[in-house]
């Protein structure tokens, strides 16, 4: 009797982060003999950020559950789409509904801190104006993103962090995976870069099992890899 295949847990990091943030995820997955894969997130636009995403789910063999932190969680409700994805696992993320953008979703609630410690570049578009992105301004870093981790790290993370492009904020989600998939949903309660109550209002909606570590900053995956891999364990498993 042969054993049934773990689906691949593909994790997708947000804005202000590249795929390295999950090393300590990663390593609590392969020692629980989970496939595990960390590919880049462009990080330039919500619909074809989600089609390179699908992309590499599609190529994947086996079953597949999508990972998105912060605003990887839209864009695995996006690419979730794809025919092998069996479940979606959302950490400290944005849960939004199809047709909504993430403007909406937040502008639901009060706006966090992150908002006003964005600092403003432009980057070439082939064939058209210069396109507008954000990081975090270095010295408000360590506050909003990830309180909890210790200043060095924090000191290098945001010297490494990657610039997100602003039309992801109006551009409206074409699906809602959740619609169909199960969720996982992980809050993180002493967030400062998106709402805590906007992690739970979306995971609510999508009735997501939720999971909620309080004390927790926005960088939970870095901070808190036991339980992030503990919330992706239970999806793998339950999806197999």
């Amino acid at each position: 009797m042969t054993t049934p295949r773990l689906p691949t847990a593909v994790l997708v990091h947000g804005a202000f982060a590249d795929a390295a943030s999950w090393t300590g995820v990663i390593a609590e997955l392969q020692n629980d003999g989970i496939p595990v894969v960390a590919p880049p997130n462009p990080l330039r636009g919500l619909e074809s950020d989600a089609a390179y995403i699908a992309s590499v789910a599609a190529q994947t063999d086996g079953p597949v559950v999508l990972v998105g932190h912060s605003y990887g969680g839209a864009v695995i409700s996006v690419a979730g789409a794809a025919e092998n994805v069996v479940g979606l696992v959302y950490v400290a993320a944005y849960v939004p509904e199809e047709g909504e953008s993430l403007g909406e979703l937040q502008g639901r609630f009060p706006l966090s801190p992150l908002v006003s410690n964005l600092k403003e570049a432009t980057y070439p578009v082939e064939g058209a104006e210069p396109a507008v992105e954000v990081t975090i301004r270095a010295e408000a870093f360590g506050d909003i993103f990830a309180a909890d981790v210790p200043a060095a790290v924090t000191k290098v993370l945001a010297a490494a962090q990657r610039p997100l492009a602003t039309s992801v904020f109006t551009e409206t989600a074409s699906a809602a995976a959740w619609q169909t998939k199960p969720s996982w949903a992980l809050v993180a309660g002493a967030d400062r870069a998106i709402n805590p109550e906007v992690e739970r209002f979306g995971a609510q909606r999508a009735g997501a099992t939720v999971v909620e570590i309080e004390g927790a900053s926005h960088a939970v995956a870095v901070s808190r890899p036991k339980e992030v891999a503990a919330l992706i364990r239970d999806a793998v498993r339950a999806t197999s």
